[in-house]
């Protein structure tokens, strides 16, 4: 008697023991070194019971049918209790046959459930692989812009530019301002001439700061459209990258919850007392089939003599 069992629904493992049970595979895997050949076609076994009594036919078809009639699995899905019981002409060829029986449905269920948490597990790690390669490919993206273009971030850069634009409008109204007020009051001074080449220059710094923010392909504006699409794909990978990895860990969690396993209620033993053949049964079978056979044969021996006379 056998339990299937684990985090999981069992039902599927338990079906699955019942048939495997009852199949070809596990009488090939049980017979492989003879077990249930010797154990039934044993020459001490009656000729009527014996499996291939007259070494006619012991094909491997027959040997199954054999099987069938001397195995047998009763299984309750309500407790996932699957109840074994094997026939044999000895209690130690039963005990043997039970046992390997069990042996093999256990190691059916660990090897469903073995490849079932691989598959749960390898789709999740495919998954994190896959995540992974995208977010390298966008930060690798990223990295080759900002390589490019020579800016870390266009939008802070710009902010700066600005800053000094500011700075400069600035310094270029002072400028202009003492420029006038000498102009008006001191019209020979000799820093007329300096101040004029410094609004020049102010003016031309000015202009060339905001060409690098704005008014050319190459502005930190026009770059920053770019600069966010990538941004924005490196985060996005990012993110998909940290559920793969919660994935990969909840595929695991539930790995091990959904593990099944194959518990033994009730080990397999040996009689105490043969339960077949049911002798009295077998006696009484026989005397009803001769007293027919001996009415059958009277009759007939009747009605040869009736038939001569």
């Amino acid at each position: 008697m056998l339990k299937t069992g684990g985090g999981g629904s069992s039902s599927n493992e338990g079906f699955a023991t019942h048939d495997y049970i009852l199949s070809r595979d596990a009488l090939n895997t049980l017979n492989r070194q003879g077990l249930v050949t010797r154990a039934y076609g044993n020459g001490e076994i009656s000729i009527l019971n014996r499996f291939n009594p007259m070494g006619w036919n012991g094909s491997s078809e027959k040997l199954f049918r054999y099987y069938e009639n001397k195995v047998e699995v009763k299984y309750d899905p309500l407790s996932a209790i699957a109840t074994l019981q094997v026939r044999a002409f000895s209690p130690q060829d039963a005990y043997q046959i039970n046992r390997r029986l069990l042996d093999q449905a256990e190691a059916l269920v660990n090897k469903i459930n073995s490849r079932a948490r691989e598959d749960l597990v390898g789709y999740a790690t495919a998954e994190l692989n896959e995540a992974k390669e995208a977010a390298r490919k966008a930060a690798l993206a990223l990295s080759d812009y900002r390589n490019r273009e020579g800016v870390v971030d266009p939008e802070k850069q710009a902010s700066v530019q600005l800053q000094m634009i500011s700075k400069l409008q600035d310094e270029l109204i002072s400028t202009k301002t003492q420029l006038v007020q000498l102009r008006v009051f001191t019209p020979q001074n000799p820093q007329i001439p300096v101040l004029q080449t410094r609004v020049s220059e102010l003016g031309k710094e000015i202009n060339e700061q905001i060409g690098l923010v704005a008014g050319s392909q190459k502005s930190l504006a026009a770059s920053a459209a770019q600069f966010q699409r990538l941004q924005l794909e490196s985060q996005l990978a990012d993110k998909e990258l940290g559920a793969a990895i919660s994935s990969l860990q909840e595929a695991r969690n539930e790995a091990r919850r959904k593990r099944a396993y194959v518990e033994r209620i009730v080990q397999p033993d040996t009689p105490d007392d043969a339960l077949e053949p049911k002798r009295l049964r077998g006696i009484l079978s026989t005397m009803a089939i001769g007293l027919v056979v001996y009415g059958i044969l009277t009759m007939l021996f009747a009605g040869i003599k009736e038939h001569h006379d």
